[in-house]
């Protein structure tokens, strides 16, 4: 793994581990699927898999494509529901949040449902204060004035919505913390399994 950080896994790494880039295309289909079925079903808007999917691909993957697993489950799904003018802020929004998801600490135990908590709202807070910001600056002298009190009135009309991403999560990117220890203990438990039992040491002789 020459090049890489200590404890980064290279490609050929994550080609022998395979279960742990197919847990994380699993978690980012199913993100852009409730993306696309959010609004129909009647969910909340902002009740996302985006955050969790970013944060389960940082401890799975451990390498630098993990950053974009966000910004590409943005993208392929904007590509089918359409987006406005502020979708460049939400990109960029996604992007910085996947590249904030790279440089987590890689606990284990309970000290990792405590990063995936401040994942959680760190993330959520980002967003919400990055895309009303975006909201405010493409919409100032129609939507909002072009004044701080704009800012500040678009920052009150997006509360809602943010009370809702933090919710969610709070409970999802704890429970992809408990699917990321799953798939370690399943993987520990595969290389044992696969360990010969190491054969008895001969006896000392006088």
């Amino acid at each position: 793994m020459t090049g890489t950080r200590l404890g980064d896994l290279s490609w050929g790494d994550l080609a022998r581990r395979w279960w742990r880039p197919a847990v994380v295309v699993v978690l980012m289909t199913f993100a852009i699927v409730w993306r696309l079925v959010r609004a129909d079903i009647g969910a909340p808007p902002n009740l996302e898999l985006v955050t969790a999917a970013a944060f389960a691909a940082a401890l799975l993957l451990r390498h630098r494509v993990a950053a974009f697993v966000p910004l590409a489950v943005t993208i392929v799904s904007d590509l089918v529901l359409g987006n406005s003018s502020v979708l460049w802020f939400v990109w960029a929004t996604w992007g910085a949040i996947g590249l904030a998801a790279m440089l987590l600490p890689r606990w284990t135990g309970g000290r990792r449902y405590v990063a995936a908590l401040g994942f959680g709202v760190g993330g959520s807070l980002f967003f919400y204060l990055a895309t009303n910001f975006g909201v405010w600056f493409l919409g100032r002298g129609s939507w909002y004035a072009d004044s701080f009190d704009g800012l500040m009135a678009s920052y009150v009309a997006g509360l809602p919505f943010l009370r809702t991403m933090l919710l969610g999560n709070l409970v999802l990117v704890p429970a992809v913390a408990g699917v990321v220890t799953l798939v370690e203990r399943w993987e520990r438990t595969r290389t044992l399994a696969a360990t010969p039992a190491t054969a008895a040491a001969p006896g000392a002789h006088s």
